[in-house]
């Protein structure tokens, strides 16, 4: 049992194995790996967004088996698809294959590494644990099948009891049939391609928002270009020529050449660096910032509406700085001294700032001690993420509240709803409809208008 539960855990990529100098086997839970399981539903309608239901199953179909042949997972798909289609339709094998070899083109899926070639005669015993071996190149390169067939509906319980002989033949038939020609090549889905996808659909969403749909659509052509060139911890995207963009970008988008150079001028001279200049050859050559945290809003957001904007001023001088004493922080800010000493140590005791004291002798004395402002952005940022639980807390205690104390209101309420919808049912006359609706009175419906605002809310 322990053997096919290690087994199940290694097929999911949950499990990593590592064999000893000593010569056992030492095996380790992979936890970041784990709790990707929650976002499978996020993959499996990406996938379906991009590649429609047939990419979606076949990601659906590697999540749920870890690991597959690209011939089983297409077999797989078509005979789900098939079961969705009318009578008389089928999904050829064929169309799925092509959606397969899409999915490994953009790097969605990638293929496991496999057991290394031995020679027949092997001169020492082999290890305890075989060590998994690809090469970067062969990664995304899919064989070439010829799949040829189309997918089946499972047959009706009829239908298998009168063809029970038939089906046990078949069935003896497939066991003897030869290996499928992909055999011990399998798949599985690239979960950082997926998260590269989310992180150039955030930059696509933060340039939108700062300038406007023609600049998102210009980073997402960038961003499509440099997809599978560029790794996914890398913080830029490759060089990309003004000539190039211009030749990818969609055809329904009607941008001349001299407006596209007017927007990547514009993108590469905004403060947050949407987009870099990198050379002039080609017209221009560009590259889009893979750094998502410059397009957050940033962690002075709450301080304006919490202090005001002077303290926001102060805070964002801090953060630039890193380091200021009190009458810096006053010259810089252009604040007066009262001022700005008020509100640094509003935001002091706040916990949006903290002091730190570096003190020139041993005394710790306060005239020979320098006393210097700075932002913990964890701490303020773990401050900040404390206070919005806080708050959904509070409303979930708010809105149980609201529904306890009109509990009987809204009984009265289901009741009345659950009696017309049965008279109308049964063909009732709008006078005993009207009848039965006026058993709420118009102070309970007011009641009940704002009980619904305040639980919405």
């Amino acid at each position: 049992q322990v053997k096919k539960g290690l087994c199940v855990l290694i097929q999911h990529n949950l499990v990593t194995y590592q064999l000893q100098k000593r010569g056992f086997v030492e095996y380790e839970a992979q936890c970041k790996r784990v709790l990707r399981i929650l976002r499978y539903p996020r993959y499996i309608y990406t996938a379906k967004t991009l590649y429609s239901d047939t990419g979606e199953l076949i990601v659906e179909e590697l999540l749920l088996n870890g690991k597959m042949t690209m011939s089983a997972a297409v077999r797989k798909v078509a005979d789900r698809l098939t079961e969705t289609m009318e009578d008389g339709k089928t999904m050829d094998y064929a169309d799925v294959a092509n959606t397969f070899v899409r999915l490994a083109d953009t790097h969605f899926v990638q293929r496991c590494p496999q057991v290394p070639e031995t020679p027949e005669k092997p001169a020492a015993p082999p290890p305890a644990a075989p060590t998994l071996v690809i090469n970067e190149k062969d990664m995304y390169v899919v064989p070439r099948l010829h799949l040829v067939g189309k997918g089946k509906r499972r047959r009706s319980c009829d239908d298998e009891e009168n063809g029970e002989h038939k089906a046990k033949k078949q069935k003896q038939d497939g066991e003897s049939s030869e290996p499928p020609p992909d055999d011990g090549i399998y798949w599985q889905v690239n979960i950082d391609r997926f998260h590269q996808h989310f992180r150039d659909q955030g930059i696509v969403s933060a340039v939108a928002n700062r300038m406007d749909q023609t600049s998102s659509e210009i980073v997402r052509t960038m961003l499509r270009m440099s997809e599978v060139t560029t790794s996914s911890g890398a913080p830029y995207t490759q060089p990309l020529s003004s000539n190039e963009i211009f030749r990818s970008l969609p055809a329904g988008y009607n941008i001349v050449k001299q407006v596209l150079d007017q927007y990547l001028t514009l993108l590469a001279d905004d403060p947050l660096e949407f987009v870099g200049k990198s050379g002039d050859s080609g017209g221009g050559m560009y590259t889009t910032s893979l750094t998502l945290s410059r397009f957050r809003p940033p962690i002075s957001s709450p301080l304006p509406l919490r202090f005001g904007s002077r303290c926001a001023r102060i805070f964002r001088l801090l953060l630039r700085k890193k380091h200021l004493e009190q009458k810096q922080v006053e010259d810089f800010a252009m604040i007066p001294a009262k001022e700005a000493k008020d509100m640094l140590y509003k935001m002091l005791s706040e916990n949006f700032v903290s002091l730190q004291e570096i003190p020139k002798t041993p005394d710790h004395a306060p005239s020979r001690t320098f006393y210097l402002y700075t932002v913990n952005v964890l701490s303020s940022a773990r401050m900040l993420l404390h206070r919005c639980y806080k708050s959904v807390a509070n409303l979930i205690e708010r809105r149980q509240y609201e529904t306890k104390e009109n509990k009987r209101l809204l009984e009265k309420s289901q009741r009345v709803e659950a009696i017309l919808a049965s008279m109308q049912a049964t063909g009732a006359e709008a006078a005993q409809l009207q009848e039965i609706e006026e058993m709420i009175t118009a102070p309970e419906r007011q009641q009940l208008e704002n009980l619904k605002r305040n639980v919405n809310k």
